[in-house]
């Protein structure tokens, strides 16, 4: 019995067929797809076998399509074709990973070379590589809030801080404990403080040029970098056997900016700090460094610290014993200054004439008059009348005969750091983080009178014009 027809259905001979034809084609491609899916599993299954006879138990080369559709791509070569696509949109570095910090065990300590403010150093051994390294501990008692500053900004300085004259950290590892933490650097066989008190003669002065050269050099990059070192020092520049130095020990070392914010004003070692810092200065700015670069100057050609105060008062007394005493034309404004204010000038200092005072030459009796330029302006009392390093890299003075010594011309010296522990000097040590400032009283500074907190004299000079 035929089904009932609907009432609404039109009675169209070719309508009908032409549904027929449709129903038809879809079973034939229906059927035809089968077909072909039945065919590639019996060809997978046949190619497994053959590898299975054959040992092959690898991957088979396609992977069974999932889409109905015939003119997909397979899936295997779309997405070999996506991760092409990646490959050549993406710019490929290579760079370090994230990682845990290895173990102090990693390393053999050889030897203990000295304690400085802010760690102990030793000379260390890798023990995967054989490679001799120095290994500084940092002193984190000191700091019950957590991970004292210092050691942050040092490590954040010395990675950025990639130059041919600033000492390379290599990586930071870690001890048992968790205040145990160490950085890995470069192992130099020299401090240039050690150094020039074991020599017997003071460096040539084509040799002290090509010292200045790379500390100076050194010193340019981290300014560039906005970066203030903040205890330049002799025993703070690391030398080895091929003549090269770099400058090391950044537990003081800080960004500043433009205009400089007001700083902590008790930082630099006291024999190397400059008088506005004396004086209770706030802002500053790279101009202390090159005042230490003066004093290091001063240092090579005399083998001796060239301004070696017992405290504040003194060391202001040294500092204008050698330069002269200030006034508002050679130093505008220096009477701003917190501690300037008790200064009592003798009344013979009255302003002179302009331009730069020179040094007194009977100090550097070998020095030329380009070496005396520098080294004056080095040691100006005056911040703004100080070269920069850029300024000081292109002085006539590293122009003129005798030209800088190549490095691999320079002498080789018997290493301290290598075989005993080193003796210990009797210089200042640098400041701590969170010390504060004495309350100075320079008073005495040009007199006899007692002067400074600690009751030791100033001390005192004649000073003689004309």
């Amino acid at each position: 019995m035929s089904a009932a027809k609907s009432r609404w259905a039109d009675d169209d001979p070719e309508a009908d067929a032409l549904i027929a034809q449709r129903k038809r084609e879809k079973e034939e491609k229906r059927r035809a797809k089968a077909e072909k899916q039945r065919q590639q599993e019996e060809a997978s299954k046949a190619t497994a076998e053959a590898q299975t006879r054959n040992g092959d138990s690898g991957p088979p080369k396609k992977r069974r399509r999932l889409s109905n559709d015939p003119d997909a791509p397979d899936a295997a070569e779309e997405a070999k074709s996506e991760e092409q696509k990646k490959v050549s949109s993406l710019l490929r570095f290579p760079v370090a990973e994230w990682g845990p910090c290895r173990h102090v065990d990693n390393f053999e300590r050889l030897n203990h070379i000295e304690e400085g403010s802010y760690g102990w150093v030793s000379r260390a051994k890798d023990i995967n590589t054989g490679e001799v390294v120095a290994l500084k501990r940092l002193k984190l008692e000191s700091s019950p809030d957590g991970f004292p500053v210092t050691g942050l900004r040092e490590i954040q300085t010395l990675m950025e801080a990639r130059h041919p004259n600033v000492v390379y950290l290599r990586e930071v590892v870690m001890g048992t404990k968790m205040d145990d933490v160490f950085l890995v650097m470069d192992f130099f066989e020299h401090d240039l403080k050690t150094l020039l008190d074991e020599m017997r003669e003071p460096f040539l002065p084509s040799e002290i040029k090509t010292l200045l050269l790379q500390v100076v050099g050194g010193l340019e990059f981290l300014h560039s970098q906005w970066i203030m070192h903040r205890d330049l020092k002799t025993s703070n520049l690391l030398m080895n056997n091929r003549g090269e130095i770099k400058l090391a020990d950044f537990g003081m070392a800080r960004y500043y900016g433009d205009p400089p914010p007001n700083l902590t004003q008790l930082v630099v070692t006291l024999w190397y700090r400059s008088p506005e810092l004396l004086l209770g200065a706030t802002k500053y700015g790279t101009e202390i460094d090159m005042w230490s670069i003066g004093c290091i100057f001063g240092e090579l050609l005399t083998k001796e610290p060239l301004l070696q105060g017992k405290n504040e008062v003194d060391q202001v007394s040294k500092i204008f014993a050698l330069t002269g005493p200030p006034n508002s034309q050679i130093w505008p404004g220096f009477r701003s200054l917190p501690n300037a204010k008790s200064l009592r000038l003798p009344s013979s200092s009255a302003p002179s004439g302009g331009g730069l005072p020179l040094l007194p030459r009977s100090r550097f009796p070998y020095l030329t008059n380009a070496g005396l330029n520098l080294l004056s302006g080095l040691l100006a009392l005056n911040p703004v009348s100080r070269p920069t390093a850029q300024e000081c890299l292109a002085h006539p003075y590293f122009k003129e005969d005798p030209r800088p010594k190549p490095k691999e011309m320079f002498p080789t010296f018997p290493s301290k750091a290598g075989m005993e522990r080193r003796r210990p000097r009797h210089t200042p040590v640098a400041p701590k983080r969170g010390q504060e400032a004495p309350q100075l009283d320079f008073a005495g500074v040009f007199g006899g009178a007692q002067g400074g907190d600690s009751g030791e004299a100033g001390a005192g000079f004649a000073l003689r014009l004309g």
